[in-house]
């Protein structure tokens, strides 16, 4: 049974090297000594995705943009944000450590709000619904588990296809969550142990892959592709391979280290594969020390937003940092003094 078993994951490792057509994003977590957690995400797209870094003060009066039905929050946190195309949250972390990332998942297939009978929210702000209203995993496991709204996708801005999108959530614990949406129903993945997300299969099967390759073991081979399956292995191989015991500093160029490895080279382009895309940007967020990394494939250097040289209070303002076409602008250390006060943007709506 046992060889059996390996040789239906080996088919699925298989089958999904050679067929899924996937946008190429990552998201892995860090857990090192002294209660040290660092999450580390690419963002791999096909043309410019229009980010920008965003600062958003706790206090923010929000509605889902999803009709006169849609779920209304007022903001509990505060947040440093990557925006997509400046019209949704596509990363960040919030004032309590907390931090959200959407990846691309071709296979989500969201609630009809009209069925569900749950007030509807934009997909674009799914991950700020939770930077917004959550300091931990388990209080945003908890609240979502109650299904306090149902998610309805939109149209990726200048593109024909909807967004199919699944959220990675993990605290300054160390936790972390995986939440998709699976033939109309969210389903969430609740364990510390889920340390790594790539796009495709769903979750669940990726998990079955960090079985297959835990037991051949990344020492003795792993795979090399800039496919989904084969950048979850190398992501979980080297996440917990990298020493724990490091200093701060040292434990976030390590995280970097492990990011770039499954990152696609700029200007890669696989006509067969037309959806596997080259990585945009990088970012690394120390959970501990309440540090956002940004790191552009376009710029000499990288740079960090200290979330605590922020005004987070109500009374703070909105601010953005303006990275440029392709984020080419060139910032340099603790970015923080380099944002300027500015509208806010608009969240994509129905």
């Amino acid at each position: 049974m046992r060889g059996s078993r390996h040789s239906l994951v080996a088919g699925l490792c298989v089958s999904l090297s050679l067929m899924q057509p996937i946008e190429a994003c990552t998201r892995a977590v860090y857990l090192g000594s002294d209660g040290m957690v660092i999450t580390a995400r690419s963002m791999d797209w096909k043309v410019d995705v229009g980010t920008n870094l965003w600062v958003l003060p706790r206090g923010m009066q929000r509605t889902g943009e999803a009709g006169p039905q849609s779920v209304q929050w007022t903001s509990k946190y505060g947040s440093v944000v990557a925006t997509g195309y400046d019209v949704s949250t596509t990363d960040g972390m919030n004032e309590k450590g907390l931090v959200a990332n959407l990846l691309w998942l071709v296979e989500s297939e969201y609630s009809d709000p009209h069925v569900a009978r749950k007030p509807p929210l934009a997909i674009s702000l799914w991950a700020q619904y939770v930077l917004d209203n959550f300091s931990t995993v388990q209080e945003a496991v908890d609240a979502l588990s109650g299904e306090p709204f149902t998610v309805v996708t939109a149209n990726v801005p200048g593109e024909p296809r909807l967004a199919t999108l699944h959220l990675s959530i993990s605290d300054a614990t160390g936790d972390s969550a995986i939440v998709e949406y699976v033939k109309g129903r969210q389903v969430i993945h609740h364990d510390r142990k889920y340390q790594v997300m790539t796009n495709s299969p769903l979750f669940e099967e990726q998990l079955a892959l960090e079985q297959y390759w835990r037991n051949i073991g990344g020492t003795v081979f792993l795979p090399g592709t800039n496919r989904a399956a084969d950048r979850f292995a190398r992501a979980m191989f080297y996440i917990n391979a990298i020493p724990k015991n490091e200093t701060p500093d040292i434990a976030v160029a390590s995280v970097f280290s492990v990011i770039r490895n499954v990152s696609v080279p700029y200007g890669i382009n696989t006509p067969e594969e037309p959806n596997i895309s080259s990585t945009r940007w990088r970012t690394v967020a120390d959970q501990k020390r309440r540090i956002y990394f940004f790191e552009s494939a376009l710029t000499p250097n990288t740079f960090w937003v200290n979330l605590n040289d922020i005004d987070f209070s109500p009374s703070g303002k909105v601010m953005k940092l303006d990275l440029g076409t392709n984020q080419k602008n060139v910032f340099s250390g603790n970015a923080a003094k380099d944002f300027q006060p500015a509208k806010p943007f608009r969240f994509l709506g129905l």
